[in-house]
């Protein structure tokens, strides 16, 4: 039985007392919220050496860092490295993208180099398949062929797959009627509609979703349910294509929920900042409380090398409002393939987002770390105030800059320290 099945019945397994433990919450806690379909326990049963990722309602804010090669840059040394980065600077889940290269080799090296939650858009590998061993052209693609990169994913243990279901002639259709600037921004959205169009068919993910959620429900692998027409800008934010794509994937989540598959929702996208907690609201009320994965939010469109700050700011804002996973974008983000510098600065962006959304939601142990950094700064406790550090490296490395030891104030203040003068005040009973 899968995880979602067992909770239905009350049956609190392992993997829920592991997740409850490192959440800081009961057992209880987590089978009442599977069971309720607001928490999911991501883990692919074929993972033996992955996590059992625990995401959703009243459990700390995950990250998620995009890696992958692209026909122009193909070294799949360059993204193990990136996935050892990521998850050293925090990153819970990595999703493989690759494009580019051997792309089963590059998947299952990432599988194997660590035990973090892995992500994947099959159709990438239907279409890639398709070209390469089959000469075909994406729209040529059988519906058997994109399930066939559906199954390899999930027997190399990937642990949720991005399947952009709610792609459909008729959401199309209101994107076409109402009119966007950037129309479709998502990859895998823009394939599906691209073989929909050429073969006059609708959406297989969505014509033949019971056959999706059997597969998922062998491996115990989690549907995550892509949003196929995120806003690629701001001003195609909440349009009408965007939300009805949402009511649809409403209408698949209960689906999948009642045949005993775990699911989450990915979410936008470019967002101005008034829109983001009305997002959330909207996501949460149509898809019966399932997780929600979202991608930034970019509040702006005009901040090319700085995108990792832009989703860090709209992500605090969704995280605080209730998404529960955030996506994260790197610096390189509309620019290029990331770094193995960019990965690192996204997922430290990300993770400042996570962390202070979990304050607000008062995750358990989220504020307690805050207070302890105070403590350690009373104190010029540096190495306590490293060791709290989102990114220790960096915080010691800048000190070591200022050529002060160790026990000394900052060169920003030096012997007008507050802190010092403080003491002394207090000390002598000035005040």
């Amino acid at each position: 039985m899968t995880q979602l099945e067992q909770a239905k019945k009350g049956v609190i397994t392992e993997s829920m007392k592991k997740a409850a433990i490192a959440e800081g919450v009961t057992p209880e806690f987590i089978q009442k919220g599977i069971a309720e379909g607001n928490i999911i326990i991501c883990h692919n049963i074929k993972h033996t050496n992955g996590v059992h990722l625990p995401v959703g309602k009243g459990l700390r804010t995950k990250v998620n860092a995009n890696i992958g090669s692209s026909a122009d840059d193909l070294d799949i040394f360059k993204e193990l490295e990136k996935a050892r980065v990521a998850v050293k600077y925090g990153a819970d889940a990595i999703m493989d993208l690759s494009t580019g290269g051997p792309v089963d080799e590059i998947r299952r090296a990432i599988i194997a180099e660590t035990n973090a939650c892995i992500g994947s858009v099959p159709l990438y590998q239907a279409a890639l398949d398709a070209i390469r061993l089959k000469n075909k052209a994406i729209v040529d693609m059988t519906v058997d062929d994109i399930f066939a990169g559906i199954i390899k994913h999930a027997e190399d243990g990937v642990d949720f797959i991005t399947v952009h279901c709610g792609v459909t002639r008729g959401t199309v259709e209101r994107m076409k009627t109402e009119g966007r600037i950037m129309d479709v921004v998502s990859r895998g959205g823009a394939f599906t509609i691209e073989w929909m169009a050429y073969n006059n068919a609708e959406n297989p993910l969505f014509e033949h979703y019971d056959r999706l959620i059997e597969i998922a429900k062998e491996y115990d692998m989690t549907l995550s349910l892509g949003d196929g027409f995120r806003p690629g800008c701001l001003a195609d934010a909440t349009d009408r294509a965007q939300i009805y794509e949402l009511i649809l994937l409403g209408e698949l989540t209960q689906r999948a929920q009642d045949a005993g598959v775990q699911v989450m929702i990915e979410g936008p996208g470019h967002m101005p900042l008034n829109q983001i907690e009305a997002n959330i609201l909207l996501q949460k009320r149509l898809c019966h409380g399932a997780p929600f994965y979202v991608l930034g939010p970019l509040v702006t469109d005009i901040a090319p090398g700085y995108d990792h700050i832009t989703c860090a700011i709209g992500g605090a804002i969704a995280a605080s409002a209730g998404a529960d996973f955030l996506c994260y974008v790197t610096p390189a983000e509309h620019l290029k393939l990331p770094s193995v510098q960019d990965v690192r600065d996204g997922v430290v962006a990300s993770r400042i987002a996570a962390h202070a959304a979990d304050i607000v939601k008062g995750v358990n142990g989220a504020i307690e770390k805050d207070i302890a950094m105070a403590q350690c700064r009373k104190k010029l406790d540096w190495q306590g105030q490293f060791n709290l550090a989102l990114d220790p490296e960096k915080a010691q490395q800048m000190r070591s800059e200022s050529g002060v030891a160790d026990h000394g104030a900052c060169t920003m203040c030096g012997e007008f320290c507050a802190y010092k003068v403080m003491d002394d005040a207090m000390e002598n009973q000035h005040i």
